[in-house]
Order: C-alpha cells, then sequence, then structure tokens
C-alpha cells in the first residue's frame, strides 16, 4: 500500500492543482487518475475558456493563464485557449517540478474507511492511504463511495425555492428545435435520438442532468484526418437531422455550418474547439446521460461509446450525407481531425464532457440565491462570474393541440442562460458534513443546486477551487484536523498570498 500524506482522485484540472498546490507546501502528494492523462476538459477538447469577468481570475488558473500566454509568445488571453496537447505539456510539468506522483489507469474499486475518515482507497493500480483525501473526479465517485450525501440533477423548485429549478418551459431559441417535425417514422416508432414518455411538469425535479457530449478539436491544415463513415454507421440513425435541414430548407433558413458545430479558428495553429451550438449538435440529447453518474463502469463505457460515436458520426453526416446543403458539407469538409492531437485514441478525445453528475450535500449548499443574489461569504475561497449556463437537458417530443387534430412535435428543452454578478464561492461548500466524513475535499462535484453548479462548473473555477483544495487537504493532514476545522483565514491569507482573489 502507498502511504502518502494528499491522496488526489482525479486528474482533472481541480486535481492537478489540488495536487500541485499540496505538494508545493511540501507535503508527500499522489495523483490518482483512473485513465491515461492529466487535465480532464482543459486538455480533452474544451480549448476554449469560459472566463466569464476576467477580474476574478487568480491563484492557479491564472498562472495557468500566463502558462499558455508563455507557451505560445503572447500576451494573456490572446487566444480563447490553448490547443489540448500544449495544455496537458503544461499540467505535466508542473507535476512532474512539484514531485508529485501520478498514477494512471488506476480507476476507484472500494474506499476503506475508519470512523469517520477515509483510511484508503483501493484501486486497479494498488491501494493509496493518506491523512487527507481530494476528490477531483468530475463524477464524485470518492465521495460517494465514502458515504457522503449527493444528488443528481434537476430538483423541484420548490426545493430550495429557485426560479430556474427544475423541469424549463419549451419556448423558442437557438438550441430549441423548431415546430412541425414530426418524431415517428413513416412506418410507425420513434425516430431514434428522440427520447420517449412524457416530460415532468413544469418546474418538477426529474434527476436530468446536462447533455453531455464531445468537444471535438479540428483543423483545417493539409495533414489533417477526414471525417470518415464509421464501422457502424446507421443510416436510419441520421432521419431526424435529414428532417431538420428538409424543414430549414423550406423555411429559408439553413443556417451556416459554423452555427452548428462551432467551425471558428479560435485556437492557436488555426485549430477550432468544436462545440454544441444548435438544436442538433454535439451533444447527446436522448437522455442516456441521466444514467451515467451512478452508473457501474461497464455502463459508463457503454455510454460514452454511444457519445464518441455521435460525435464521429455526425461529423460524417454533416459532410457527407445528401440531405445536407451542399454549402454547409463543403464547409465541414474543409476540416477535419488535427494530426498532432490525441494520438492514441485516434484523434478525438480523451475525456467524455460530464457537464455535471454527482453534487455533494456538503456543509455549505450553494443555490440560485446565492449567485443571482451576490451573497457575501465570509469563508470564501473562490469567486466565480460565469452565467447560469444550463444546457439543454433532453429531445424529446409532445402532442400540440392543433385543430382538428393533436400534432406530434419533436421538442428540445432544458437550455437557460441567465447572467450573474461575480460573487463569492465559500470553503464550506467543497466539504462534508462532519459527521460524514472528516478528511475529504470536493473541488469539483462541491455542495450545490443544479442551477447553481451551472455556473461554477467551469473549467477556470474549478483551477481555483482545486488550489484551494489541495491547500485545505495539505493543512489538515499536516495538523491531523478535520477539513472542517481547517483555519480558514490561514488558508485564505495562503491563497491571497499565491493571488487568489477573494473579492472585488
Amino acid at each position: 500500500m502507498r502511504q502518502a500524506e494528499v491522496v488526489v482522485y482525479g486528474a482533472t484540472s481541480a486535481g492537478v492543482c489540488a495536487a500541485v498546490a499540496a505538494a508545493r507546501r511540501g507535503l508527500d502528494t499522489v495523483l490518482v487518475e483512473p485513465g491515461r492523462h492529466v487535465g480532464g476538459m482543459t486538455s480533452g477538447g474544451l480549448g476554449y475558456t469560459d472566463l466569464g469577468d476576467a477580474r476574478v481570475l487568480g491563484g492557479m488558473a491564472a498562472e495557468f493563464r500566463q502558462a499558455v500566454a508563455d507557451a505560445y509568445g503572447v500576451a494573456p488571453g490572446h487566444y480563447a485557449g490553448p490547443e489540448p496537447h500544449v495544455a496537458e505539456q503544461i499540467f505535466l510539468s508542473w507535476l512532474e517540478s512539484a514531485g508529485v506522483e501520478v498514477v494512471f489507469d488506476a480507476r476507484l474499486r472500494t474506499v476503506v474507511m475508519s470512523g469517520e475518515r477515509v483510511y484508503s482507497v483501493a484501486t486497479l493500480r494498488g491501494d493509496f492511504a493518506g491523512g487527507a483525501f481530494v476528490d477531483a473526479s468530475y463524477e464524485g465517485d470518492l465521495l460517494a463511495a465514502a458515504g457522503v450525501g449527493y444528488r443528481v440533477g434537476r430538483e423541484d423548485r420548490g426545493l430550495h425555492g429557485e426560479r430556474f429549478a427544475g423541469r424549463r418551459e419549451v419556448v423558442p431559441g437557438l438550441h430549441n428545435f423548431p415546430p412541425w417535425i414530426s418524431p415517428f417514422l413513416a412506418g410507425g416508432g420513434l425516430l431514434p435520438q428522440v427520447a420517449d414518455g412524457p416530460m415532468a411538469e413544469v418546474g418538477a425535479g426529474d434527476g436530468g442532468v446536462m447533455s453531455y457530449g464531445y468537444r471535438v478539436c479540428m483543423t483545417t491544415a493539409a495533414d489533417r484526418i477526414p471525417f470518415e463513415r464509421r464501422p457502424g454507421y446507421d443510416e436510419e440513425h441520421w432521419e431526424l437531422g435529414r428532417r431538420l435541414f428538409r424543414h430549414w430548407r423550406e423555411q429559408g433558413s439553413t443556417p451556416r455550418a459554423g452555427r452548428l458545430v462551432g467551425l471558428e479558428p479560435n485556437l492557436p495553429g488555426g485549430k477550432c474547439d468544436g462545440n454544441s451550438l444548435g438544436p442538433f449538435s454535439l451533444s447527446v440529447l436522448d437522455r442516456s446521460a441521466w444514467a451515467y453518474p451512478d452508473a457501474g463502469p461497464a455502463e459508463r463505457e457503454r455510454i460514452r461509446l454511444h457519445h464518441l460515436h455521435h460525435a464521429q458520426d455526425l461529423l460524417y453526416f454533416l459532410s457527407h450525407d445528401p440531405e445536407v446543403p451542399a454549402g454547409v458539407r463543403a464547409e465541414v469538409g474543409r476540416w477535419g481531425l488535427p494530426a498532432d492531437e490525441f494520438a492514441d485514441t485516434g484523434h478525438l478525445p480523451h475525456q467524455l464532457y460530464v457537464r455535471e453528475a454527482r453534487r455533494m450535500l456538503g456543509e455549505r449548499h450553494l443555490t440560485e440565491h446565492d449567485l443571482v443574489g451576490g451573497r457575501p461569504q465570509e469563508d470564501v475561497i473562490a469567486m466565480g462570474s460565469y452565467h447560469l449556463d444550463i444546457r439543454e437537458v433532453q429531445r424529446t417530443w409532445r402532442w400540440v393541440y392543433e385543430h382538428p387534430d393533436p400534432v406530434p412535435m419533436v421538442v428540445t428543452e432544458g437550455y437557460l442562460s441567465v447572467g450573474v454578478a461575480p460573487y463569492q464561492i465559500p470553503y464550506a461548500s467543497i466539504v462534508p458534513r462532519r459527521e460524514e466524513c472528516a478528511n475529504l475535499v470536493v473541488p469539483v462535484c462541491l455542495s450545490a443546486s443544479h442551477v447553481a453548479f451551472s455556473s461554477i462548473r467551469m473549467e477556470v473555477q474549478y483551477q481555483m477551487l482545486g488550489h484551494a483544495a489541495g491547500l485545505a487537504a495539505a493543512l489538515a493532514a499536516g495538523s491531523g484536523k478535520a477539513v472542517q476545522d481547517v483555519d480558514v483565514a490561514a488558508l485564505q491569507e495562503e491563497l491571497a498570498a499565491a493571488g487568489q482573489v477573494l473579492s472585488l
């Protein structure tokens, strides 16, 4: 068994920052990663940095931004973000210089508790004991295995009195399906990519999570890998897309290709970060993501491959299907996968975009009111500023009551974007309730409602929260105190000295 002072599970950007922060403080730190890469989405396809108000950027997030600028010889913020391989190189260099031991392919199996403390974690690559633990995974697997309470998905609007909670109204919008498209196949039965079953009532909690997908890095470079037909590509699976393009053609309003998958060269080297920009995109909306947070390894892998194949097949569909307008096909066809990215995963990202999974029920539970109302937090450890950004939750269908007979119609539901002023994130939101676990810090699946989490979930926030979590774990491990008893004033002083912004 490997004995360390601080054990970090999950080499997301939060996990890297937590491990480096603890190690820089002189503690023996091990970073345990279930996959084979570090950086999570920051190095896994999400090159475009969702920043919000740049004034709140500090600590290791600001350090990373400067490292990106130095890598390209430009001013900070010159590019929207780094190329994926550059982001990973920066994180690997940090880990090496800090002396962090990194263990790959170490998926969590079980957690051994000693009273209210995690004693060790058992993984596929061995067991790791520590004085303090950080769960920096996107899924919250360590916190769940340790018996810490959590929620998954949308809560009822009445639970916290949140205006934006629960199932959303179906209204027109950029991300919503246009009207009058039938959800049924010509011979009966539901179209692929449309979920069946009634939606919950407006405002009701339904456990739905924001859609997942792959943020595909693309390029127009001469050595690009073209979008090819995958073995297993199913023509019938894309009938919904054909109907959408027919509808647009009839309306005379087909969007340009760049508005479908984000073909904007916003990264260095002329690369782009493919995003989900409309009703039919890289996001998978068939509710398959709803099962992911609590699923076992085999089911998660099935869901991951479902999303990966969707990304591959969508790009082939948009560049080859005769029902797609020629201009869209030509523009998408100018792009391909970069030869110098993701070589070990077929040039597609190694990280599924898990926009949300478990959310801890910790010492302090953040809600919409904390963010929209800008409530001051005495134990602030970082600031956020990105708008409430709930991505689409489902694509389903409903009857629309028209004369003389009801009409079945495809609908997309869940998208929401609401601006917020910069807000403070408290230390109590990243630690469990005292009676549940005394030596675990959770900077990613922190204690927040679905609505509040939709803003906090950005990678720069994860970096700043990971920084705070690593220092807190180091303070707890070094003193033997429970994480709930860490001297927050001392933590704040150390964070401020490292450039963390705690107030404006």
